[in-house]
């Protein structure tokens, strides 16, 4: 991960919780599963701590909506295509500096609490 520079904000959004279609099992085919998403966004703020104005600012409520909504609207074969995607609608975001994504699907493996993958994407 990039180092925190001046005027870079780190926004960290953390175990968003959501249910969709997830695996190439029929039971995961058939049946919503639970996963954990963790994102981490850098974007410059100087101009949003100085104007102390939310149009100045990176909004991650409506980037974390869009994550919900395409989510839990979609099936997924892999994790790995999940996590991409969600990479890609935080990535088109022009403030966007560097963005990490993780994603975890609970209970994947028998003896582990989960299994994660994580992608990073930068500009």
């Amino acid at each position: 991960m990039p180092r925190l520079e001046p005027g870079m904000a780190r926004i960290r959004v953390k175990d968003l919780r959501l249910r969709t279609y997830i695996g190439i099992n029929e039971d995961e085919i058939l049946n919503r599963q639970d996963v954990l998403i963790n994102l981490t966004i850098l974007y410059g703020a100087v101009e949003a701590v100085r104007e102390n104005d939310i149009e100045q600012a990176l909004n991650y409520r409506t980037i974390t909506k869009s994550i919900i909504r395409h989510v839990e609207q979609n099936r997924f074969a892999l994790l790995e295509r999940m996590t991409q995607e969600i990479l890609d609608l935080v990535m088109a975001h022009p403030a966007v500096c560097y963005a990490e994504v993780e994603v975890d699907k609970p209970h994947a493996l028998r003896f582990a609490d989960s299994v994660s993958i994580t992608l990073a994407g930068s500009r």
